[in-house]
Formats: structure tokens, sequence, C-alpha cells
């Protein structure tokens, strides 16, 4: 079986850029996840907005507990992006082969995306819940990886995964416009050449940063009641939760959390956070893009001598 190189460059640069963007900006995330897993009428919550999370961290001196559960999501985030990645680069490939077309369209390009962020979501499922949980526990109560998990049941490790697979829709509509724009932008400077491998075409880190910006507040937008949704399944137990068993369990099916939000907080309730949402994601998913284009030729350098190397050493290691 042949080595995919360039789908093996975008995976790598696109996982690179998936750490460095959820490392930065993960204070702001924990923030948001807090503020958005609150479900109470607007004269009883805690936080009436997402400062008051960060400002509970400092009066509580639980600065550095913005960062819990930094370990496992930077884990959930590298694994992910690499398997969406070079899932999304080998079929998007392969379509543009079987079809003998130069450019794929935006509906093949969706579907492509949302079977790469399928089968991505099914592996990664329990750190995304793990990660979650540990963002949402309280200020200096946050637990490990596998105490998190093991405090449930197996399939417990799996809870959102419904919605998680709905929500592919968001990186398939983010990265349908980020690569139809930047199909755009580059389709004068497509260089001609056959026979040899050149290195793929980059955006500029300007360019990158504003196209990956303009998708991702799209797709952010189209799918926030979702999201929003996610997180409360997902959520870690309070403490001072005053709610019985069966209001639990209830919240943790996408009908019991969409039930509770229309209860307590009405049809706004499902765009609560929304501004916060857009900002994290908009620039975690800018920064990741624009990272990402900017050591893509580096990596795809590296890749070909890796794939020079094995093919000289090849016949050696037969030949042993």
């Amino acid at each position: 079986m042949q080595l995919d190189l360039e789908s093996l460059s975008e995976a790598t640069s696109g996982a690179i850029g998936s750490l460095v963007s959820t490392t930065v900006l993960y204070p702001l995330d924990t923030c948001k996840t807090k503020y958005q897993a609150e479900v109470q009428a607007q004269h009883q919550r805690k936080y009436k907005r997402i400062s008051d999370v960060l400002w509970e961290a400092i009066a509580t001196r639980q600065v550095l507990s913005l960062y819990q559960g930094l370990g496992t999501k930077n884990v959930q985030s590298f694994i992910s992006s690499f398997i969406y990645f070079y899932g999304y680069s080998y079929f998007r490939k392969l379509y543009l082969k079987k079809s003998g077309n130069k450019y794929i369209g935006t509906a093949a390009n969706l579907i492509v995306a949302t079977a790469a962020g399928v089968f991505t979501i099914v592996i990664t499922q329990p750190l995304d819940t793990a990660s979650s949980r540990m963002q949402t526990s309280e200020f200096g109560k946050s637990k490990g990886f596998w105490k998190t998990l093991s405090e449930g049941t197996w399939s417990e490790a799996y809870d959102g995964l419904a919605i998680s697979i709905l929500l592919t829709t968001n990186p398939s509509i983010q990265y349908t416009a980020y690569d139809q724009l930047k199909q755009r932008i580059l389709k004068g400077n497509i260089s001609n050449r056959t026979g040899t491998k050149s290195s793929p075409e980059a955006l500029s880190a300007f360019s990158a940063f504003v196209l990956g910006a303009v998708s991702k507040c799209a797709a952010t937008c189209l799918t926030y009641p979702a999201i929003r949704c996610k997180v409360m399944i997902q959520a870690a137990e309070s403490d001072d939760d005053k709610r019985t068993e069966a209001e639990r369990k209830a919240q943790r099916t996408i009908s019991g959390a969409l039930y509770t939000i229309w209860k307590r907080e009405g049809v706004l309730g499902f765009f609560k956070g929304l501004q916060a949402q857009i900002l994290k994601t908009v620039l975690s998913s800018a920064l990741l893009l624009m990272v990402k284009e900017k050591i893509a030729k580096s990596t795809w350098i590296l890749m070909l001598m890796i794939g020079r190397y094995m093919s000289v050493n090849s016949p050696k290691m037969k030949a042993i």
C-alpha cells in the first residue's frame, strides 16, 4: 500500500495547528464551557456573563484551574485533527481521481468532510467527554482523565455521541467554505506542471486567518443550539445541584437538554453564550488554519524526505 504523503502532510500540519490553538485559547474555552453548562432562569444564574467565570477563578485564587483538563483536550485535539485532516485530504483526492474533475464541488466537499468528521468523532468521543467534564468541574476540584471516566459506565463515556455526530456538519460547513474560498483565491496561481511532485499551494498567514474566521463564524451560527446542548449533556455534576436523579438523567439526552433549556431560559436560551462561542471558535479555527498553512510546506518537505528514505531502504528491508 503506497503511503499518501500529501494526506499525511495535511494531517500533521493540521494536528500541530490544532495543538497550538487549543493551548493558547484554553482559558477562554474553559470560561465559555462553564458559562454554557449553566442552565438557570435569569435571576438564579451564578454567571450573568462569561467574565464572571474569570472573576470567580481570580477571587478564589484558582486561576490555574482555568487550565484544568488541558492535557486531555490537547490529546483529543491532536488526534481528532490528525484523523480528520488525513481522512478529508485522502477522500477528497480519491473523489477527484475517480470523477476525473480538477476541482471538488460544494456538495461533494460536504459529503467528504462529514464522512471524515463522523469517523473522527467515534474514535475521540471519550476524550471529548472527559475534557468537558474536567472543564465544567468546580475550580480546584477537577479529577484526572482516568478517574473522570471510571466514575461512570463505559456508555457514559460516549455521552453526547449522537449530537456530536450531528455537529460534524459544523466542521463540514467550515472546511467546505474555507476550501471553496481558498480555491477561488489560488485558482489563478495553480501550477500546471506534471510529472513532478511540488509542494501544495498555500495561502498567506493573513489570508488563512481571515478565511478561517469567516468560515467558522458561519458554521458556528448555524449549529449553535446543538453546541449548547452538547455542553449540557457532557457537563460535570455540581455539588449544589438540587435536581432529582430522574432530571439529571433526562438532561443527558438530546430531547431532555432541549426541554430543560426551553423550560428554564426560553427561546433565547438556545443562543446563550453564542458571542463567547464565536469569539473562541473563530479565533481557534483561524489560528489553527494560519499555523497549518504556514507549516504546510515544511511538513511536505519532511514527508518527502521520509518517503525517499523509505523507498531507498525498502529493498534492503525486503532482502533481510
